[in-house]
């Protein structure tokens, strides 16, 4: 395919008015400037961080301050037992579901600690710096606070290489899952509650997402960028990754790097996963796109929308390629009441299938057929995940033959996949981590494992 014909834009970015400063030299040299206004014995430099930053490179960065005193909020939190102990209701000992957590930072900190820290900030003289989660809980009125901001998508991207750690917890080396289901149940949480409070606090704003290569901004500019993106049609950073079912239609039209085996996913816009680019003299600085949805909700929503979800992103757009690849798993999503009881979520996963390409073999399963027995199916499901059998799917479901343009709606409580060679336009509710797998084909994941059958 010729490049011209690739209409597909995966770098959107928004024109922002502003100042950027790139670079570790030129985030220390403003920082001195604003410390040499100030004719104060002591001057305290908040950094507030989101989790999944490179610790290790920003508090390099930031010693360049030379500062008389540097603390880590890491001396304040309790042990790494306590937080687990104090978490384990909401990561449970399920592989993939949790509960979303209600606890905050305070929860999470040593107060005596804290109180000691205090009493030495009290009679320490010079620069002082403050780094690290919930930094902003330790001092009220600090002279700077700069907050180092993540994307989770690459949040994840540094989970599969065991690049970091969740919070208060050493398992950098753990698998992947586990450490994203802390992440999505516990970390984010704890995070975003945090984050919510210091748009009207930080001075200025970090995007740590590109390694030795961070780029601040003052949060006003920020804040102007958020408001001009409410008020107009605009992109998130779309992101691809590949599955077992993984299709090459998207490798193809959407002009995507040819050395992936496949292509599954693209989330096209999911809010809390994915970015928002603002471009500031000439310059791209990504921050998380849910910040739009923290701080301009009503604007986003709309008043109506926002009293029942509140600030969420109620709506995902996504691309499922199955084109030359195999069938989704077979999947349900739970009921509203189920997943508020189960997992803390306000609303549960309605979707819909449009078909943007499909070949002439392209179907979708949808529904339980009439007449057949939910406890025989239940117990060919059970003896199929034992491996006894191959599990009957056109026994059970219904499976419809798919054409371009068309489009099926799949309520919750529905069993459901698309099958092979169809390229389908997701759209639907946001809480996508909760899809219940039924039955995945007798394949593995693309670790080399069986996938989790729910």
């Amino acid at each position: 395919m010729n490049i011209k014909e690739i209409n597909y834009d995966k770098l959107p970015f928004i024109p922002v008015e502003g100042t950027v400063y790139k670079g570790w030299n030129n985030i220390v040299d403003a920082i001195n400037k604003k410390y040499n206004q100030l004719d104060n014995k002591k001057f305290i430099l908040l950094v507030e961080t989101y989790q999944g930053v490179y610790h290790e490179e920003l508090i390099a960065g930031f010693n360049l301050l030379q500062p008389a005193l540097f603390v880590d909020t890491n001396e304040v939190f309790l042990s790494e037992d306590i937080i687990r102990s104090k978490t384990y209701p909401d990561v449970t000992d399920d592989r993939i579901f949790g509960y979303m957590t209600r606890l905050s930072f305070a929860d999470l900190l040593d107060w005596e600690k804290v109180s000691a820290l205090r009493d030495r900030l009290e009679k320490a003289e010079g620069l002082v710096i403050v780094y690290g989660y919930a930094a902003s809980l330790l001092v009220e009125n600090p002279d700077l606070l700069i907050y180092a901001d993540m994307a989770r998508w690459e949040i994840q991207l540094r989970q599969r290489l065991h690049q970091v750690d969740n919070i208060g917890i050493n398992n950098r080396k753990e698998e992947t899952a586990s450490q994203y289901k802390r992440g999505f149940f516990v970390d984010w949480r704890i995070c975003d509650k945090q984050k919510k409070n210091l748009f009207a606090k930080a001075d200025y704003w970090l995007d740590t997402n590109e390694k030795d290569h961070p780029k601040m901004i003052a949060t006003a500019v920020l804040l102007a960028g958020l408001e001009k993106t409410a008020q107009m049609p605009f992109r998130v950073v779309p992101f691809f990754d590949p599955g077992p079912w993984g299709g090459q239609w998207m490798k193809e039209k959407l002009g995507l790097p040819s050395g992936q085996k496949n292509y599954a996913w693209c989330f096209d816009c999911v809010p809390e996963e994915n970015s928002l680019l603002f471009k500031v003299q000439n310059e791209i600085v990504e921050i998380p796109s849910i910040n739009l949805v923290f701080y301009k909700t009503k604007e986003l929503l709309g008043e109506a929308v926002e009293s029942h979800f509140g600030q969420e992103f109620p709506i995902r757009f996504d691309f499922l390629d199955t084109i030359d690849g195999g069938n989704l798993s077979l999947q349900v999503h739970p009921t509203t009441q189920y997943i508020q009881d189960q997992f803390g979520m306000k609303y549960t996963q309605d979707e819909s299938y449009y078909m943007l390409e499909a070949k002439d073999d392209a179907v979708v399963y949808l529904g339980l057929k009439k007449g057949i027995s939910p406890d025989e199916m239940i117990r060919d499901l059970n003896l199929a995940q034992e491996g006894s059998i191959v599990f009957d799917t056109d026994k059970y479901i219904n499976r419809f033959p798919a054409k371009k343009h068309d489009h099926f709606l799949i309520p919750n409580g529905t069993i459901h996949c698309s099958g092979a060679n169809g390229m389908v336009l997701e759209i639907s509710a946001t809480p996508y981590i909760f899809t219940f797998k039924l039955w995945d084909w007798e394949r593995l994941g693309l670790d080399g494992k069986p996938r989790p059958i729910n």
